[in-house]
């Protein structure tokens, strides 16, 4: 469990700096860490901008003199009151408070467009009787991440939304700890994503810090799941000086299991039982979760866990072994209101995905660009919804750049070995919108090999581009994109009458040229409309009509296609987009929601959630 045999990121150390290195998925995991007691630093911190990166690097690539370096311990305005000689240019301590977790872009109004380096600093309480180790662990925070406990470095992380986690036993005190974390939101050519997005970028710690406690040796990484011969199968590997050969003790107590092992001399356990017969599968119409726990030595991990297989037989999804029609929506990290800053509670998660589960009538959500938070996957679980999730390696990364690709690795491990007991999650995807060379070929067949080695019990996908033909009169679209083969689920993103000159009425009557012998997902579709915004005559673009219209011709497309298995359309809820600036209509948010920012529904959020109800009960 521990050794993947995936590549770990290459990152460069900075010259001449104590900054922090970077880590690989391998390790500390901390698997369900939001199932474990510590202590939670959501709350007040101070915080202060570094445009330039100065407390970073110097003028010349050099290390940050004293007065830059903004992770020490130091009182700033007593050094410099009592000796003109010091200069310093930050104080943390007496700089604006911002409450975590959020982003900057909505602490004030001068933070609205900032990308950058921000620091956060705060103190926190450690009682002297602690035992064990003390680990930080981060749900995410967008893009690089630097942190230092009492003024020393800890670790450096690259990438925006997956977690991860730092040992900081060594490094605490009793009482009073200082914990500095330097963010860095700035993409360029070669991070994931690239620069060119069509979402907001938020910067900032945007999911919880946690500091978690555990024994010396503890079960850092456990994998509960159903096999697809419907077996009941179990991945441990424990951490510590204790790791090797010890006694586990796997329990399901509502069902009656308990199995006991020890694990091997790498800390690793795997066993296999048979399913009792008490168990409930997980489905969509009845989401049945267990209490699931691991207890090794002093250590007990614990977990709530669905048990389903998934996979598929032609041009069918089968889940549990049944024909499955996903129906489905997309949808962007980003809660109701209009001021939203990528800070998903319980709460928000549920208000968004019971517009799915109880107005659209639907049974799937695509969670798109990239890994949402692991409170909307747990709300997935308890409602449920199958979920297709995916990592930003989105339109144009640097396809033949080794560090790009070791990175995208990361974010694969760090999603899948994140998620990967949560029933709701059906399909692994690893890109959205890639144009074909060889180089991204090659790219895209490393991240599915990895996830196959990782979670062998669900499917792996990709939004694809079609090829159109452009002397036919009506379309004619073909899916020739050679990755298709590496696939379980083919997904074509496809805005015909949106973004092309197609009259809407000519949409179903559209030819799709597809491989017969896979499920074809619609993973996109979609038109904007301004909520409150009627043109019943022209039904231009952007009125309420022409977004239902747009609706109803492509569903009466989608009906004609034999192997189309389910559909997310694009997109639940307008969300923010800087690209998008039409005075009138946008005004920096994309508003092909089928929900408005604040949750009004738009007419065609009722023509798509008719359709669901017709498909639920021809089903049935």
């Amino acid at each position: 469990m521990a050794s993947l045999g995936l590549a770990a990121p290459v990152l460069a150390q900075e010259t001449g700096s104590d900054l922090p290195q970077a880590t690989a998925a391998t390790g500390p995991l901390l698997v369900s860490a939001d199932m474990r007691a510590g202590t939670d630093l959501s709350g007040p911190w101070h915080y202060s901008i570094d445009p330039y990166r100065s407390g970073i690097a110097g003028f010349h690539g050099s290390a940050p003199d004293r007065g830059q370096q903004r992770h020490r311990e130091i009182d700033a305005r007593a050094e410099m009151a009592g000796d003109n000689r010091v200069l310093y240019e930050f104080d943390l301590a007496n700089s604006p408070v911002t409450t975590l977790p959020s982003s900057w872009l909505t602490q004030s109004p001068a933070m609205r467009h900032y990308q950058g380096l921000v620091w956060y600093q705060r103190q926190f309480q450690v009682p002297a009787k602690r035992q064990g180790r003390q680990f930080l662990r981060f749900g995410a925070a967008n893009y690089t991440t630097y942190v230092f406990v009492n003024g020393k470095p800890v670790g450096k992380h690259e990438g925006g939304f997956t977690p991860f986690a730092f040992e900081v036993t060594k490094l605490l005190r009793d009482g009073s700890n200082q914990i500095t974390i330097g963010v860095d939101s700035q993409a360029t050519e070669t991070t994931v994503p690239p620069p060119v997005t069509d979402w907001e970028n938020y910067g900032g710690i945007t999911r919880p810090v946690r500091l978690i406690s555990t024994p010396d040796t503890y079960v850092d990484d456990a994998w509960v799941r159903m096999t697809r011969d419907g077996k009941i199968a179990v991945d441990a590997h424990l951490d510590g000086p204790r790791a090797a050969n010890q006694t586990l003790r796997l329990r399901i107590n509502s069902l009656g299991v308990e199995l006991a092992g020890k694990t091997d001399a790498k800390g690793d356990w795997r066993a296999t039982l048979a399913a009792p017969r008490a168990l409930q599968r997980w489905s969509p119409e009845s989401p049945r979760l267990y209490d699931v726990t691991i207890t090794a030595g002093a250590d007990e991990w614990r977990d709530r866990i669905g048990f389903r297989t998934i996979e598929t037989r032609g041009s069918q999804i089968l889940l549990n072994g049944k024909p499955v029609y996903l129906r489905g929506i997309s949808m962007h990290e980003e809660e109701l209101g209009t001021d939203p800053t990528r800070a998903m509670s319980p709460a928000a998660a549920r208000a968004l995905l019971s517009e799915i589960k109880d107005g659209l009538h639907g049974n799937f959500v695509r969670l798109a660009h990239y890994p949402h938070a692991d409170v909307t996957l747990r709300v997935a679980d308890e409602l449920g919804l199958i979920v297709w999730s995916e990592v930003p390696v989105y339109w144009l990364v640097a396809w033949s750049n080794p560090g790009t690709l070791a990175t995208a690795r990361n974010m694969i491990a760090e999603n899948v070995l994140r998620d990967r007991n949560r029933a709701s999650i059906g399909i692994w995807s690893v890109a959205n919108e890639t144009p074909v060379t060889d180089a991204r070929n090659s790219f895209l067949r490393t991240l599915i090999a990895d996830v196959r080695k990782m979670d062998d019990t669900r499917l792996v996908s990709a939004a694809l581009l079609v090829e159109r033909d452009r002397s036919a009169a009506k379309p004619v679209m073909t899916l020739a994109d050679p990755l298709a083969d590496s696939l379980d689920v083919l997904s074509i993103n496809t805005y015909n009458g949106w973004y092309t000159g197609d009259r809407l009425n000519d949409l179903p009557s559209s030819v799709w040229n597809v491989p017969a012998d896979k499920p074809l997902l619609f993973s996109e579709f979609g038109a904007d409309a301004k909520a409150g915004f009627s043109d019943p005559v022209h039904q231009q673009k952007f009125s309420e009509e022409f977004q239902t219209e747009f609706y109803r011709n492509t569903l009466a497309m989608a009906a004609r296609i034999p192997t189309l298995q389910g559909m997310s359309p694009w997109i639940l809820k307008d969300f923010r987009s800087p690209r998008r600036q039409h005075p009138d209509f946008q005004q920096g948010w994309n508003r092909k929601g089928l929900i408005s920012e604040t949750g009004q529904r738009k007419p065609a959020f009722d023509v798509l959630a008719r359709f669901y109800t017709e498909k639920a009960a021809a089903q049935k």
